[in-house]
């Protein structure tokens, strides 16, 4: 009960924070907010807390706070809990797709709503703040400018804060192990997409900010005669140009080479330039000047605390304890795992094998489940391109090498994935896979295997599109499970090779085709690589609450602290000090200290918060290591031999077909009669693109209904889809 209501309070405090973030973001650029936030920055700023302090109060310490309770909350759930029956949960995880296009997606209602509200609060934004300018215009006679130029440029300015806006979200979804799109059960590979948009938000407000402040200097020729004093020098106060320069000439560099033909065709471009991001937050904070960046400031800060953590878990290398080669060229490597790591279904890692690369990472989905897998992980690799050729080609060369190859090393960061076990609280699963988008249901259907589990799901329907025969190999890790009851549950397979046709004399099932598969096996590892290597996984959610609690507190320590050295306070004298700039004897310390100077003390206090963050990360990882696991008996660590032929006599007969794609709807139908009253159903769709776009389609045409009514001619329909996209890569 305590827990209970313990989640409760937290859940409440976490909607208060995000409504008070949202509120502020709403209200300031209203007149009466300005007002009211000068007269607090006057009364603070002579104080020990300061401006600084003031502003990362109130713009930058909510979202962090919302992380850290977050976190705290996730660590409180049952782990990997199990959501309610009949499709309702306290979490947003699925909405009917409502707008389903080859050019920006599947998009579901809730995103929908989101992005309107989004641009909603830009137009707000963008409506008070020219319109307070307007109210108020001044002719500036240094600048030459005639009204309407003058209108311009002010629009010209308020773009900025557009850009600024998409910027204060843009690394959120990013996020990987601090995520708090975790909270709504929103994972990494679905959360990019929202980067994407912002960033291109950002580029483009960027592009109206500077290349509309570029072409009113041109047509005034502002630029021609004074371009040292307004450009090219380095200003000592206000706003500092050149630095907005680099900063829109990094953003666009990024943005083109973020574009899908590059960064398909030319992944490595597409990486290293965008590690330009420091370049462009640096600059960015010299031109907007350090009240601003305060907004930029908490996604900034979780990310690089994000970022640095990551690096820690990273650095640890694994082993691969042995493999299988499958003659479709893909690829099954089964690594060491610490027995106490436990990830949900779905989840996937980021792999890194410095023998091919040093530098690349690539995600792949886990295969494995850690219910049944205890010491072990796995994952399946189809080759499909330079580095994936690589890692086939090494192996191949180890199983037909004379010369044993035992150390193949990698580095492993993750596993990431799901908080609960989403997918448990549908009455029945309709799974829809496309080639290798079968991995992460070869983690679900072994998940749904586990003998532990209490309930399961009653009907499990499983759609496989595969080109080949051959890429019906990939199906090995779960023949046992195809062949044999799961907990008293219905599994169906139908398997459809597309551009293959069987011959007559070709009558094998599919039991055949797995029992006579071409697949090379090799052990690489030994028994003491369980214990020497295990992939750890990151740290507890208690843990990275206390690690962001601790870089926050030392942030805020090291900015008012410095801050107070650097920039000189008037709080002890504050009346004298006052008389003597009123009377010009005295300048103020806007006009002592560059401006320039407020921006390099939040750089030092956020690299030394950083550093400290990975510190204690560092110290966290070395304590594990060194935390004794429990003890692994020969049984334990021994692989699972397979015996196919027994397989095949207790085999339930599932269907193939060949030379066409699934008839999706006609399958739905038929999986729709075995149901037995009114029921829930998952639909989860891994595969390309088209297929994802088939699948959506069907379940937003079949609108849910009551107790048989009818709908879009559909009659006495007993079933409430529920579609969930599945991402095999990012």
């Amino acid at each position: 009960m305590a827990k209970v209501l313990t989640l409760l309070v937290l859940r409440i405090l976490m909607n208060l924070l995000f409504i008070g973030w949202i509120s502020l973001w709403i209200i300031k650029p209203t007149t009466l907010w300005i007002q009211s936030w000068h007269q607090a920055e006057d009364t603070i700023k002579h104080t020990f807390f300061g401006y600084y302090g003031l502003n990362f109060a109130v713009f930058s310490f909510p979202p962090i706070a919302l992380s850290i309770i977050g976190l705290i909350y996730l660590s409180l759930l049952p782990q990997h809990h199990r959501p309610t029956r009949g499709g309702r949960s306290a979490s947003i995880t699925t909405s009917r797709p409502a707008i389903i296009n080859s050019f920006i997606g599947i998009m579901p209602c809730f995103e929908i709503i989101a992005l309107f509200l989004f641009l909603l609060f830009l137009a707000w934004t963008f409506y008070v703040r020219v319109t307070s300018d307007f109210k108020k215009l001044t002719p500036v006679k240094t600048m030459n400018f005639n009204l309407w130029q003058l209108k311009y440029f002010r629009v010209a300015t308020r773009f900025g804060l557009l850009a600024e806006a998409c910027l204060s979200l843009l690394l959120f979804p990013v996020l990987r192990g601090l995520s708090m799109f975790r909270l709504l059960n929103i994972q990494f590979a679905a959360s990019v997409k929202y980067h994407v948009w912002l960033g291109t938000g950002l580029i483009f407000f960027s592009l109206l900010h500077g290349g509309s402040t570029l072409f009113i200097w041109t047509i005034t020729h502002h630029i021609e005669e004074e371009p040292k004093k307004q450009i090219w020098k380095w200003q000592r106060t206000g706003r500092v140009y050149v630095a907005g320069l680099i900063s829109l000439v990094t953003g666009l560099l990024m943005g083109i080479t973020s574009l899908p033909q590059i960064r398909r065709k030319k992944f490595e471009v597409f990486y290293y330039t965008h590690h330009l991001y420091i370049v462009f937050l640096v600059a960015f904070l010299f031109h907007a000047g350090d009240r601003h960046f305060y907004w930029v400031l908490p996604g900034i800060f979780l990310f690089g605390l994000d970022k640095i953590l990551r690096i820690v878990q990273s650095r640890s290398e694994s082993r691969i304890l042995s493999t299988r080669l499958f003659s479709c060229k893909a690829i099954e490597l089964v690594l060491p795992k610490d027995p106490r790591l436990n990830y949900a279904p779905s989840s996937f890692i980021f792999v890194n094998i410095p023998l091919i690369s040093q530098f690349q990472w690539h995600p792949f989905s886990i295969t494995s489940s850690s219910s049944v897998d205890k010491h072990t992980l796995s994952v399946m690799i189809k080759c499909e391109g330079k580095w994936t050729n690589s890692v086939y080609n090494i192996v191949e060369e180890a199983v037909n090498s004379e010369k044993k190859i035992n150390n193949i090393t990698l580095r492993v960061e993750g596993p990431y994935g799901p908080a609960s076990v989403d997918f448990l609280r549908y009455d029945n699963l309709f799974l829809v896979a496309g080639g290798i988008g079968i991995t992460p249901f070869i983690s679900i259907l072994q998940e749904l295997a586990c003998k532990n589990r209490l309930k399961t799901t009653k009907r499990v329907q499983l759609v496989f599109a595969v080109r080949t025969f051959q890429e019906l190999n990939m199906l090995l890790p779960v023949s046992s499970i195809l062949f044999n009851p799961i907990n008293n549950s219905s599994l169906k397979l139908k398997v459809y090779v597309t551009q293959e046709k069987k011959h007559s004399n070709e009558t094998r099932t599919l039991q055949e085709f797995l029992a006579q598969s071409q697949v090379q096996s090799i052990h690489l590892g030994t028994d003491e690589d369980y214990s020497r290597f295990p992939i750890r996984g990151p740290e507890s959610f208690i843990l990275l609450a206390t690690i962001v609690l601790v870089t926050m507190l030392t942030f805020l320590g090291f900015l008012i602290g410095l801050s107070h050295f650097f920039i000189p306070s008037e709080h002890k004298n504050h009346s004298q000090s006052m008389k003597l700039a009123t009377s010009g004897a005295m300048k103020t310390d806007k006009e002592k200290v560059p401006s320039w100077v407020p921006d390099l003390v939040i750089i030092v206090s956020y690299v030394k918060a950083i550093t400290i963050g990975g510190f204690a990360g560092k110290i966290l990882q070395w304590r594990r290591q060194h935390r004794e696991a429990p003890g692994l008996s020969k049984e334990e660590v021994k692989p699972e031999e397979r015996n196919l032929t027994e397989l095949i006599l207790t085999a339930e007969e599932h269907e193939i077909h060949t030379g066409g794609r699934p008839k999706l709807e006609e399958i739905l139908l038929e999986f729709e009669k075995n149901l037995i009253g009114w029921s829930s159903v998952g639909v989860l769709v891994c595969g390309p693109e088209p297929m994802k776009e088939a699948v959506a389609s069907m379940c937003r045409q079949r609108r849910p209904q009551c107790f048989g009514v009818e709908d879009s001619g559909n009659k006495h329909m007993k079933m409430n889809l529920n579609f969930h996209s599945l991402n095999f890569n990012l």
